[in-house]
């Protein structure tokens, strides 16, 4: 698998950097990352695009961030700290993320131009929302959002 998208090559050009320098950190997440990417290009059958590659590096933030919480709950310090600079690695390649009152004011806008009136036109502002703000702000946050602003 050759990289087609700017972020694959983006990737493999910091994998060699990492391993040029010795960060091994970085190295090994970039290569499970990148592993990743080419699962997704297996099941897709074809040529990712960088929105396809976000949707791979937003899941294994996620996962990270998961791990971060089981982690505590265990009190395992060192693999919470191993967690958090893997985590920080992959959030580089993301798009930077909305604040919590950008989000809101996306929300409203959707809000005002489909018409929405009360918690059973959530489906419809949610389906302007999502492709609008794909990587740049995370689905649960966006449906609390709107499930507050619509009322529940």
């Amino acid at each position: 698998m050759a990289p087609e998208s700017e972020l694959e090559k983006r990737m493999t050009e910091d994998l060699k950097q990492a391993m040029k320098s010795g960060d091994t950190v970085k190295r090994d997440t970039l290569r499970m990352l990148i592993a990743s990417v080419k699962n997704a290009w297996m099941a897709k059958q074809a040529a990712l695009t960088d929105s396809d590659v976000l949707g791979v590096i937003s899941k294994d933030v996620k996962r990270h961030q998961e791990s971060i919480d089981a982690f505590k709950k265990g009190n395992r310090a060192d693999l919470v700290s191993k967690e958090e600079a893997e985590m920080v690695i992959l959030q580089a390649y993301l798009p930077k993320q909305m604040s919590h009152d950008e989000v809101v004011a996306e929300v409203k806008e959707v809000i005002g131009a489909v018409g929405a009136k009360g918690p059973g036109d959530k489906g419809k502002v949610m389906q302007q929302l999502m492709p609008k703000l794909k990587g740049r702000a995370d689905g649960k946050a966006i449906n609390d959002v709107v499930t507050d602003l619509l009322g529940r």
